[in-house]
Order: structure tokens, then C-alpha cells, then sequence
């Protein structure tokens, strides 16, 4: 049964939508079939029917299909960067904002449509103009999450970027893995296993200034012992 004939039911032609609306809907569709069938297998014409459009309408918003596939994969692109982003800011807490960058990750692949698969799981990686917006944003998640690192634990740029890459990277190959799998481990579990994991490894950098403020403490002690 091929992506079209699953759709749930038809979609009314010729209702006039404004471009914006248009677009989106035209979006909407082509995920569908790019998840369900692959870039190279899907066709401007499955993603045209599913949306209920005639292909004239389709082209008239995206000149082909990899500019409609690009389209839909910086919106994708960007919504993961904004999880993660908006996961690092949620607290002060380094190991609750551990865990809630870890669940943005979770999330994402969880989300109803499979987008994910448009930027984890692409059959298009050949293609330098997905390649260079799939690796934008995993650096772009990486730099979010050095940042913090190495304003937390005065590590240099460096070597915050390495653990960034392999936090960000554990993320979301064990989400893929968890959702894959169907696994019965309820998702907030599955992310406090891996956050307990991750923690036991980055708290074991000292919060950068923790020493001085603790050579600082013990002085005052003894200054206040002395008289």
C-alpha cells in the first residue's frame, strides 16, 4: 500500500487557501510521503495528490522537489536548534538542564510525523546542500551546549565543543535507538538512565570559580578562628 493510499481521507481540490496556508499545507504533505517513501522514491505527483492540489499549484510554490525538501528540512532544522536552546535555558540547574537538553532530543524523535527521519535519517546525505544544513545544526546544537559547558567549568572552547559533540550525539542516537526499538522504558525513565549516566561524567568538572570561592571561604574561617 503506497503512502497515498493510506491517507485517511481524501482531500477536498480547488479550495482557495492563502500562499502561506497554501505552503504550509503543501509541507504538511510532502513529510508525509518524504517519511513514508524516502526522497528518491517519492514523486512531485504522490506529494501533489496527497495534498489535494494539481501539480501546477505545487510547482508554483516549489520549483522542484529538492528545494521543497530543503524547505522542510530547515524547518526541521530549526525546531530541534530551538528545542535544545530553549532546554539549556529552562534552569540554572546543571543537572536538571542535563536532563531536559536529553528530553528536547527524546521529544523531537518522538514527535507525530517522523521529521526526524528528514534530518537524522536522510537518504539524501550525498547531496552537499542537505549534508551542509544536517551537520549546521548538530553544530549548532553542539555550540549551544559548549557554551554552557565551558561558562560552568572554565574548560577552553575546545575541549567544551568535544563534550558538547558527544553529549548532543548520545542524545539523540540512543532516542533513535529507543524509539526504534519500541522500547517498553517509558520515555522520562529512559531519559533519567541517560542523564544519570551523562552526570556521572560531566560533574566531575568543577564548576569553574568553585575553587577560588572555596580557598576564599576557608580563609575567612580561619581569620575569624585567629581572632
Amino acid at each position: 500500500m503506497t503512502a497515498i493510499e493510506q491517507t485517511e481521507a481524501a482531500r477536498p481540490r480547488g479550495t482557495r487557501l492563502p500562499r502561506r496556508a497554501r505552503r504550509n499545507q503543501l509541507l504538511g504533505a510532502a513529510q508525509e510521503v518524504f517519511v513514508a517513501q524516502g526522497y528518491h522514491a517519492a514523486a512531485m505527483d504522490d506529494i501533489a495528490e496527497r495534498a489535494g492540489v494539481s501539480k501546477p499549484v505545487l510547482y508554483q510554490h516549489f520549483p522542484g522537489k529538492l528545494d521543497l525538501y530543503l524547505a522542510l528540512l530547515d524547518q526541521h532544522c530549526e525546531a530541534l536548534l530551538l528545542a535544545v536552546r530553549t532546554a539549556l535555558a529552562s534552569t540554572t540547574d546543571n543537572k536538571l538542564r542535563v536532563a531536559a537538553t536529553m528530553d528536547a532530543y527524546f521529544a523531537y524523535v518522538e514527535e507525530e510525523g517522523g521529521a526526524f527521519r528528514l534530518v537524522f535519517e536522510s537518504d539524501l546525505t550525498n547531496e552537499p546542500a542537505v549534508r551542509e544544513r544536517v551537520d549546521r545544526v548538530s553544530l549548532q546544537c553542539a555550540e549551544a551546549i559548549s557554551d554552557v559547558i565551558a561558562e560552568d567549568t572554565g574548560l577552553s572552547q575546545d575541549e567544551s565543543m568535544l563534550l558538547a559533540v558527544g553529549l548532543g550525539g548520545v542524545s539523540q542516537v540512543v532516542a533513535r535507538y529507543w524509539l526504534s526499538s519500541e522500547s517498553p522504558v517509558a520515555r522520562g525513565t529512559a531519559v533519567g538512565l541517560l542523564t544519570s549516566l551523562a552526570w556521572r561524567g560531566i560533574a566531575g568538572f568543577p564548576l569553574h570559580g568553585a575553587e577560588s570561592a572555596e580557598t576564599a571561604e576557608t580563609a575567612e574561617t580561619a581569620e575569624t578562628t585567629e581572632s
